[in-house]
């Protein structure tokens, strides 16, 4: 049997009105995007990545940007401020849902999946804006709309609006900041990219009928760009930062465990970072048969490479005292902290 093509002005218009339902508040976007919330922040107490990736999808905050990207090609200021308070609200529920399962759950340690969404970059925005143009084309084409769940775990919202309304319950402002600024900038790129994709797929009413060029569109998404834009230069700052910070704990615990490797019988099991002001605590955790002594450890804290953010170092060594016995006795005769057999 032969199918018969649906137009393609009868197309766009089907996909429009999916856009303007999907960008609109009502019960069930609340409820919704208030279960996500409710998930996610189980799932960063728990610190289950699967927990959380479930509450990307039950999420409906897809909606509403979308609604901006298509108001922005539009013109139409009117579903633009429509789809910006359906944003608004949805971002308020979940903030203010995680912000009361924290208050409940005061007694639960902060997490690394909180954590590890206080600290935006760059990637992050690349990721937002390839996830972002994924989810128009799969939008606008009828073949890829079960590529939209795929969408909606890469470009995360509720998990770091959750970490936001946790970290605000522990008082955590600092922190819940990072996590605001991990949402906005997901927001921001994946709106843009809806936009861009949008127009060059034939989304934009006004342009077609008054014959204005790329610049209309360029000009609709000013501030969409000049917010990108900031965000890529902090964000840009921000992954030297991390990329720093990684690449000198790296090289710090390379040196120490040469070092302390050198000693028989004795080696280096764990190194942690601390940094106060004016100042980098390196702790590292040593096992071995006999401790160094404080001027071996001075002479080892001098090898260390210096912090990236200009702070002295300082190491300090916490000594587990083991012996290995075999059948004919201690393994290692003692010697200082170069012990010999």
């Amino acid at each position: 049997m032969k199918t018969i093509p649906v137009p393609q002005n009868q197309y766009q218009e089907t996909i429009r009105e999916s856009i303007c339902k999907n960008a609109t508040f009502d019960r069930a976007y609340l409820l919704m995007n208030v279960l996500a919330a409710t998930i996610a922040s189980y799932g960063l107490f728990a610190n289950s990545p699967a927990v959380v990736i479930g509450a990307m999808i039950v999420a409906m905050l897809l909606g509403p940007i979308a609604g901006i990207a298509l108001a922005l090609v539009d013109s139409d200021m009117k579903f633009l401020l429509k789809s910006l308070s359906t944003l608004l609200a949805g971002t308020c529920g979940v903030i203010v849902s995680a912000f009361i399962v924290g208050t409940i759950h005061k007694s639960i340690p902060i997490t690394n999946e909180i954590i590890a969404r206080t600290a935006p970059n760059l990637l992050d925005l690349m990721i937002a804006l390839a996830g972002g143009a994924a989810g128009a084309y799969a939008t606008v084409s009828p073949r890829l709309s079960i590529a939209f769940v795929g969408v909606a775990i890469a470009t995360a919202l509720v998990p770091p609006l959750s970490s936001a309304g946790i970290l605000f319950a522990r008082g955590e402002v600092g922190l819940g900041i990072g996590a605001l600024l991990l949402t906005l900038t997901n927001m921001v790129a994946i709106q843009f990219s809806f936009s861009v994709v949008l127009w060059f797929s034939g989304f934009r009413h006004v342009t077609r009928i008054s014959g204005h060029s790329l610049f209309t569109f360029v000009r609709r998404n000013t501030v969409s760009i000049a917010i990108l834009l900031v965000l890529a230069i902090v964000l840009t700052n921000s992954l030297q930062r991390v990329v720093a910070k990684q690449i000198y704990e790296t090289t710090t615990q390379f040196t120490l465990q040469q070092e302390i490797n050198s000693s028989l019988g004795s080696h280096l099991v764990v190194v942690q970072f601390e940094t106060i002001p004016g100042t980098t605590i390196v702790r590292a955790v040593v096992r071995g048969p006999n401790p160094p002594s404080a001027a071996q450890v001075a002479a080892m804290e001098t090898k260390l490479p210096s912090p990236p953010d200009g702070t002295e170092v300082e190491l300090r060594v916490r000594f587990v005292q083991t012996e290995i016995i075999n059948r004919d006795g201690p393994l290692y005769e003692d010697n200082g902290f170069g012990t010999s057999e």
